[in-house]
């Protein structure tokens, strides 16, 4: 007969539905914040001189480290007030949100007081916004419409939600895919790497940005597309997904100078295009 009370972990922590929530909830966290610090640190490093961010959500409390992401990203210099009172972090945090919001980036509940603060989800938030539209969008802008064709139609059947593709521009004419056909950023990369997969024989039909990469042979797959034999996609089926995760890691690092981002685990168990 059930007593009513819930289990206790070892910690002596009951674990009933809100608990086992909040566990995920801070795991979560924990693993976007290692993600988001592995990425500003591998833009940062191409700065002269290079800047480091140890701790995600107390080193940009100033501002200056967004600053100096900024210029990285954007490649133009950013104004700045020197020194650690308050009105100097107010002053550049307000400088790092102008841009952005210059370059028509809608920052949704993200202001200056929660990022001095060091709230985490407001953090997480921002950073997420800047890799989305400095590099996920970028990137999804320069896929082209022949390489990607082929995939448009069962691609924009995953979300019915989405708008319908455009009418084709007149002859001559181009314009980024995404745009083109009114599909978002993460859907073009999505249609690209599905080309790739296909290129390559890989086995796996990628539907997502979570349970279809678990397996690391997309990642493999996509390592094969850019170098023909960098990988033995014939060796996937007889590896654990964790094994296949570091190799393809491994070589995205040693090969092709790709910055590790992501561990393993964090791609077996998280959603790797889930914003904070």
């Amino acid at each position: 007969m059930a007593s009513g009370v819930a289990e206790e972990d070892d910690g002596g922590i009951p674990l009933d539905i809100d608990n086992v929530h909040m566990l995920l909830q801070v795991e979560h966290e924990q693993i976007q914040k290692r993600t988001f610090t592995n990425w500003i640190n591998a833009q940062l490093s191409k700065r002269c001189p290079p800047s480091f961010v140890s701790d995600l959500f107390s080193d940009l409390r100033d501002g200056s480290q967004l600053l100096d992401l900024l210029e990285v990203m954007s490649g133009q210099p950013m104004k700045r007030q020197r020194g650690r009172g308050v009105f100097q972090q107010r002053a550049n945090i307000d400088t790092a949100l102008n841009f952005l919001k210059k370059k028509s980036i809608k920052l949704v509940n993200i202001n200056i007081p929660d990022i001095i603060d060091g709230r985490p989800s407001i953090t997480l938030g921002l950073i997420w916004t800047i890799i989305l539209h400095c590099h996920i969008e970028e990137l999804a802008s320069t896929l082209s419409y022949s390489s990607c064709h082929s995939s448009l139609d069962s691609l924009c059947s995953l979300d019915s939600r989405s708008s319908s593709p455009a009418a084709p521009l007149p002859a001559g004419r181009t314009s980024p895919l995404h745009k083109r056909f009114r599909i978002s950023a993460k859907k073009a990369l999505l249609m690209w790497v599905r080309d790739q997969c296909q290129k390559v024989g890989c086995s796996v039909s990628v539907k997502n940005f979570k349970s279809s990469w678990r397996s690391g042979e997309v990642f493999l797959a996509i390592l094969c597309s850019l170098r023909p034999q960098l990988a033995d996609l014939s060796l996937v089926q007889s590896r654990s997904n964790q094994e296949n995760l570091e190799e393809a890691f491994h070589l995205a690092e040693r090969e092709l100078h790709i910055p590790r981002l992501l561990t393993p685990r964090m791609s077996m168990f998280q959603n790797l295009m889930r914003s904070p």
